[in-house]
């Protein structure tokens, strides 16, 4: 029997059709989460189910079409058996079809940012050092910025106790977010807050 997924390459949503389409039918909903539990034979199927031996199996055949069930023979028995790793592929390709693909600018952007932090922070997200390269500072205010809240105005020691979560240099990490326009600030060493950037 065959046991492969069918595919269209033209069309790679015709598989995830397919499958929705297998999966619409309260009966085979059912033998799903009962294979699912162990293999079951076309007559243990249909003795769980109340249903006759050849609607089961017409089931199990559009289930097999679409490579979810696959069989294996014990003794005098055919069992068949749930195949989750096809069900895992399918979830992957439906996620990758509900996520738009990103423009390749923003592809090696994210890979770039992520190339930095790698080389400028530990594991546990502090800065490690500072890069002398521009671009590469905004990176690392990217990083922190998150750990502030918009619409919040915060004194200067509450900035201080966040931004020492990141690196000792607060000073330094202070002053950047406010010249590259991260933050705004009152004048006089007053309160800071998130700009409207991102």
């Amino acid at each position: 029997m065959n046991s492969e997924v069918k595919t269209s390459d033209d069309k790679p949503t015709d598989e995830l059709v397919e499958f929705f389409k297998a999966l619409g039918d309260g009966s085979r909903l059912r033998i799903v989460g009962l294979l699912a539990v162990r293999p079951y034979t076309v007559e243990q199927l249909g003795e769980a189910l109340g249903i006759g031996v050849s609607t089961v199996s017409h089931h199990l055949g559009r289930l097999s079409r679409i490579g979810l069930v696959d069989t294996r023979t014990e003794s005098y028995y055919t069992l068949y058996a749930l195949r989750p790793e096809v069900l895992a592929g399918l979830a992957k390709k439906l996620l990758a079809h509900a996520e738009p693909a990103r423009p390749p600018a923003e592809r090696e952007l994210a890979a770039f940012d992520r190339k930095v932090l790698a080389t400028f922070t530990s594991a546990e997200g502090r800065i490690l050092a500072f890069p002398t390269q521009e671009k590469k500072v905004h990176v690392l205010l990217r990083h922190v910025l998150p750990a502030f809240s918009h619409g919040v105005r915060y004194p200067e020691k509450r900035i201080n106790e966040i931004l020492s979560r990141y690196n000792d240099d607060v000073a330094r990490l202070r002053r950047w977010l406010v010249e590259y326009g991260y933050m705004k600030r009152e004048g006089g060493g007053g309160k800071y807050w998130r700009s409207e950037m991102p």
